[in-house]
């Protein structure tokens, strides 16, 4: 037949001469008529995930490249060469279609395959390994719980869809079957899967024709559930049962501050394992900020209830009315308080008397009437009188018995005051705690109902 390569009587295979005349019109696209394309198609198994860099929006990945065209020139008979149906040649010596990835950024510095296959019926079938940095929009928001989509874009760099045209070699599914099959060294990505579809690209007068796939990767969160929102939820809960140690004592505040440091110290730490773009922050690092903004809320709730018991208490001052009304009363009933048994819940009064205030159970001594300097002596009483005035220590004995009942008055009222302010810093330390349980339960909520949402629509 004519345009047949030539095939020696004693040699199996095409004649080296007829080959290196095929080799010398390298430069030509190599078909009988110019004016009918040459058709490529391809294919690819996505082998491995290398590396995903948030910061600068770039994808490694590595191919097992697969690229088949008809080469009309390398024809012959099987028959009149041996039987010999297929051959392998140096690719550096024939025409390839020059088919890129248009998301490419980097050099390819895999290694290369110099030998393609050639059929009897001129088809050809090139495999070669591409190490592919591709760029790719990346978003982060769901972070560790992200899913990407990347696109890979074949065509041809110069000829335009009147010299080259592209198509698939296996359908899509194939191609995703396949990669989840031979997928290995994936690290933290897992192959979701490839879709993809063939088009036409417009620019200006000329056409290309080029195939699009979308290669879907989901990270494997377990790694930063537990290096990163295990340990800070550890921390969350022990600032939670920092709220049982004794409001009155300073421990409190101090262990809240120790706390607050340590997850400080944690985050720096951790710091290197949360990805970082400019086109926002990921919804893990929002959350870390939040948690840290409610230990501070925490502390400030500690400091003011530590003020309460202790700069309000050491004054001696009478709890102010409406302090009694809002806080002992209405506030204790709704939160429930459990007053105890010695001391009933305070009833605000209309007015504050002192010996409704000394009246109630406590140290007191009766004063008689010998030593009451108010009262007016009458009959047996200026008698008794009469004697004191005339025996000094008797008058002596008087004095220090009334100086020993007012500071016994005084330090009942004292401690009465001392334990008001108590009750109201423990209603305080129980409401505040009650808030902020439901503050983080709502944060928490919310967190986990956005991570949810995402991952569904995704």
């Amino acid at each position: 037949m004519e345009g047949e390569l030539s095939c020696h009587d004693g040699h199996s295979g095409p004649s080296h001469e007829s080959m290196q005349a095929v080799f010398e019109l390298k430069p030509f696209r190599p078909v009988v008529n110019l004016s009918n394309p040459t058709l490529a198609n391809i294919s690819f198994t996505l082998y491995a995930v290398l590396g995903v860099n948030e910061k600068t929006q770039i994808l490694t990945t590595f191919l097992w490249l697969r690229l088949y065209w008809h080469n009309e020139l390398l024809v012959w008979n099987p028959d009149e060469c041996s039987g010999v149906a297929r051959i392998s040649l140096p690719v550096k010596e024939l025409w390839s279609p020059d088919i890129i990835v248009y998301e490419f950024v980097d050099d390819d510095v895999s290694q290369a395959c110099p030998y393609v296959y050639v059929n009897h019926t001129g088809h050809i079938r090139w495999d070669r390994m591409l190490r592919l940095v591709s760029a790719c929009n990346l978003k982060i928001f769901s972070f560790p719980f992200d899913v990407q989509n990347c696109t890979f874009t074949f065509g041809s760099y110069m000829h335009t869809i009147r010299d080259v045209r592209v198509s698939p070699a296996l359908t899509f599914e194939e191609m995703s079957g396949n990669s989840k099959r031979y997928l290995e060294a994936s690290g933290e990505w897992e192959l979701v899967v490839i879709l993809g579809e063939t088009s036409i690209l417009k620019f200006g007068i000329d056409e290309w024709d080029i195939i699009t796939f979308w290669v879907v990767i989901k990270r494997r969160p377990v790694l930063y559930v537990v290096n990163l929102l295990i340990p800070s939820s550890f921390l969350m809960l022990i600032d939670i049962l920092s709220f049982y140690l004794p409001p009155h004592s300073v421990d409190r505040a101090s262990f809240k501050m120790t706390l607050i440091l340590g997850y400080t110290v944690f985050l720096l730490i951790m710091n290197d394992l949360l990805p970082s773009t400019a086109n926002g922050t990921p919804i893990i690092g929002i959350y870390f900020s939040v948690c840290l903004a409610l230990m501070v809320i925490s502390l400030l709730e500690t400091v003011i209830i530590t003020n309460v018991l202790h700069h309000s208490s050491m004054k001696y001052r009478e709890v102010p009315r409406w302090v009694q009304v809002v806080i002992l009363k209405h506030i204790g009933n709704l939160i429930c308080y459990h007053w105890p048994e010695e001391l009933p819940p305070p009833i605000p009064l209309p007015e504050d008397r002192p010996e409704q205030l000394h009246g109630g159970p406590g140290p007191h001594v009766v004063q008689s009437g010998a030593c009451a300097p108010d009262q007016q002596p009458t009959g047996n009483d200026s008698a008794v009188a009469a004697t004191l005035a005339g025996v000094p220590e008797l008058r002596q004995i008087c004095q220090d018995v009334g100086e020993l009942r007012a500071h016994l008055t005084s330090l009942q009222k004292e401690s009465e005051l001392q334990d008001q302010w108590c009750h109201v810093g423990y209603i305080l330390d129980f409401l505040l705690f009650r808030i902020y349980l439901l503050l983080i339960t709502c944060y928490a909520l919310v967190i986990i109902c956005m991570w949810c949402i995402w991952i569904s629509q995704t």
